[in-house]
């Protein structure tokens, strides 16, 4: 089954230095759940309970990432927003256009591949959707294309969804299932909200719950946020997180990105500067994925080899309390009564806790069909090789992606919209705060500096200068912390003599207004801020 498994490290061989590091560990991850974690989960079957055995194009296959919303939120929108151009099989509409899982992926030409293709292809990660029939499959397709975006990363499109019973009744497969199967392997889960439709509809919440175990990989953008002024987004904005807290119970508060994502003029340009920021630090998230790819999947092994222990103290439990011969049935029917108790029990046995354990209610509805007695006893080899591996070999893993991430170069996302936020005037920031004047022949100080100079000489200087006393009973007059003074201070205080002169002063206060402004601070001046008496001979600004 598993021959395509060469020796520790082996595997397909990918271009770009910096997947160095994730072929490495993909390796090393790959053999340890053949050799450690495997054996147990086979001997238990984990498989018919939780998820199916990982194949090599688990391994092996570019991050993910999953969009689920409900219908006319803009999840296929976001996608053509992203990579910049059309993808083969999409629909944009106001109406439910997306009625299938579309997986949209890097190719040398465009083409679909319909599901039941899809599933038999061991080059990708899908072979194990076969299980949900051709219900499923005759509504799943890849869409490949040569798009650079797709390159680091593939993006599954799922189906709008709607309200109301019908439409689970009618979809013919098990919509909440196929979208956990998905969440257990995708890097990052994007929830999408249209800011005229923030009800979270039967469905949508139990696909949301679907999602237990995996909070770190959501985020939620509210999209569409520029239909709506400022203080109507406020009032969405606390909308959207009451409606969330009743579907996700974790204490921390999920990250939402506010913003308009398509490539069409905001309708209302009041937060124009909130979603430019929004904007990027998605950009930044996603970007980031194949740089955390490894961790991700060494992340995602530690889950799957805690929950595959607890499941076979459950299994070799149940195995242990059943009758030799006589009143199996009732003793069947009392334990899967007795589960929440039994967890109870395991827990303190085995110093486990509570969060390891599988939901009872869905435990309890898959052994209704088992054979108790076909169950295997506890086998300590099998755990004690688990355990071994969590504690020793996950343990070197991670130095190593620690060590060889430090001597590669990062690894992100390029391409499509990307590329438009990573240089040139358009740029995030470009020309504000600090870097107001970087472009610019004249010191950006100079126009401020009759104001400047008006305060300066109210300070008394002497032979042209300022103590640091009169500078500091001025300077904290902008109420900032003592610890955002001093950094000021250090920045405009160019030659380092303890005094300001009348230009060192103006540019003080120049920093003080952009920390007022909302900007932060740069770590060393940039050459553009340097007053122009303090440069170096031939120094130009940059």
């Amino acid at each position: 089954m598993f021959s395509w498994l060469g020796k520790q490290g082996g595997g397909r061989e990918r271009g770009g230095a910096g997947s160095d590091v994730v072929q490495t560990v993909t390796g090393a991850l790959r053999d340890l759940y053949l050799r450690k974690l495997l054996p147990l989960e086979e001997h238990y079957r984990f498989h018919d309970f939780h998820s199916p055995a990982l194949e090599e194009a688990d391994f092996e296959n570019k991050p993910m990432v999953l969009l689920v919303g409900q219908y006319s939120t803009g999840k296929t929108t976001f996608i053509r927003y992203l990579l910049e151009q059309d993808f083969p099989g999409m629909r944009i509409g106001p109406e439910p256009t997306t009625d299938s899982f579309i997986a949209v992926m890097y190719g040398e030409s465009e083409g679909n591949i319909p599901g039941n293709a899809l599933v038999v292809d061991p080059k990708k990660p899908f072979r194990k959707l076969s299980r949900f029939g051709n219900a499923f499959l005759n509504r799943f397709m890849c869409s490949q294309l040569p798009n650079q975006v797709l390159k680091s990363i593939s993006i599954i499109d799922s189906p709008g969804i709607l309200s109301g019973e019908k439409q689970r009744i009618s979809r013919g497969y098990d919509f909440c299932q196929v979208l956990q199967w998905f969440a257990e392997r995708v890097d990052r889960i994007i929830l999408l909200f249209d800011a005229h439709k923030l009800d979270i509809s039967d469905e949508f919440s139990e696909a949301i719950k679907s999602f237990r175990g995996q909070d770190d990989k959501i985020r939620v953008v509210l999209n569409k946020a520029d239909q709506v002024d400022t203080q109507q987004l406020m009032r969405v904005y606390g909308a959207l997180m009451w409606s969330l807290g009743k579907v996700i119970n974790t204490p921390e508060v999920l990250r939402v990105y506010i913003g308009s994502f398509w490539a069409h003029p905001l309708r209302n340009t009041d937060n124009r500067r909130l979603f430019e920021a929004e904007a990027q630090d998605l950009f930044k998230d996603i970007q980031s994925l194949p740089q955390k790819a490894a961790v991700r999947k060494l992340n995602d092994l530690i889950k799957r080899a805690r929950l595959a222990k607890v499941h076979a103290y459950i299994i070799s439990y149940l195995r242990k309390e059943m009758p030799s011969v006589f009143g199996k049935e009732n003793k069947k029917k009392e334990l899967i009564n007795k589960l929440p108790e039994i967890y109870i029990q395991l827990q303190r046995e085995y110093h486990i806790s509570a969060g390891d354990f599988p939901e009872v209610k869905k435990m309890q509805e898959l052994l209704e069909t088992c054979d108790f007695t076909k169950f295997h006893s506890l086998k300590p080899k099998l755990i004690e090789a688990v355990d071994n591996m969590l504690a020793n070999k996950i343990a070197s893993l991670m130095s190593l992606i620690t060590q060889e991430e430090s001597n590669m170069p990062t690894e992100i996302v390029q391409g499509g919209a990307f590329d438009g936020t990573m240089a040139g005037p358009f740029g995030h920031g470009y020309g504000e705060g600090a870097k107001e004047g970087a472009d610019e022949d004249e010191w950006v100080v100079a126009k401020d500096k009759p104001a400047y100079d008006e305060i300066f000489y109210t300070l008394s200087p002497i032979n042209g200068k300022i103590s640091g006393i009169s500078a500091k009973k001025e300077m904290v007059t902008s109420k900032l912390p003592n610890s955002v003074l001093g950094k000021i201070w250090k920045l405009s205080d160019c030659d380092g003599d303890g005094m300001l002169d009348d230009e060192e002063f103006a540019l003080a206060k120049h920093l003080i207004k952009i920390k007022l402004d909302g900007y932060e601070l740069p770590g060393t001046l940039p050459s553009h801020l340097v007053p122009p008496s303090h440069r170096k001979p031939f120094q130009t600004v940059e």
